[in-house]
């Protein structure tokens, strides 16, 4: 198997049969705000090809040179629990051996299904990803932050560029009013609306 990145028609077929299945409206960008900033070299795509089929996938939102935000991990609906996720994180880490890599990941207490947020953090913490110093909330939705880096990450920074992901593609108002780097749980997480609003 080997991790590479698609053509627009090959991001344009897993979008629709592997991201619209696996995460909530709410949580997806739209496929035009992906391929917009793929354009503008801000987003990278990588796909996990077995043979000539794409059985997951795991997208980079880009910031800072050597900064990306884990924008979605996903495995095709038909191969799942098979450790193909844990492949595709260890696939990613090499191809982007230079970068530090950071996500997040649902926080149980909030999340619908909490056990299933504990899975995941698991799954990611089986993965090599260290928990970051600080939590985030998104369109109303909180999040743990976790990071996947080679030697120390100094935590101001991580923040730092975390933000700057967000600042850098949203209005000013549309960033002070739905995102929150770090999260304070005494202001809650905010409005939940969809991603596109």
């Amino acid at each position: 198997m080997e991790l590479r990145i698609p053509t627009l028609e090959q991001l344009r077929t897993v979008y629709d049969r592997d991201l619209k299945e696996a995460f909530p409206s709410a949580e997806l960008k739209p496929l035009r705000n992906m391929e917009e900033m793929w354009a503008a070299d801000r987003y990278r795509p990588w796909c996990l090809f077995d043979g000539d089929d794409i059985v997951g996938e795991a997208f980079l939102w880009l910031g800072h040179p050597g900064w990306a935000l884990l924008d979605y991990l996903c495995v095709s609906p038909a191969r799942r629990n098979g450790g193909l996720g844990a492949a595709i994180l260890e696939k990613l880490r090499e191809a982007e051996a230079d970068t530090v890599i950071f996500g997040e990941s649902e926080i149980p207490c909030y999340a619908p299904d909490p056990a299933m947020a504990e899975r995941r953090l698991g799954f990611y913490a089986r993965s090599g990803a260290r928990t970051a110093g600080y939590d985030t909330a998104m369109f109303g939705v909180p999040y743990r932050t976790l990071y996947w880096a080679v030697g120390d990450v100094d935590e101001a920074a991580l923040m730092a560029e975390h933000r700057y992901v967000y600042e850098s593609t949203f209005a000013p108002d549309k960033f002070s009013r739905y995102v929150r780097i770090p999260f304070d749980p005494d202001r809650g997480p905010g409005e939940k609306v969809e991603w596109q609003q």
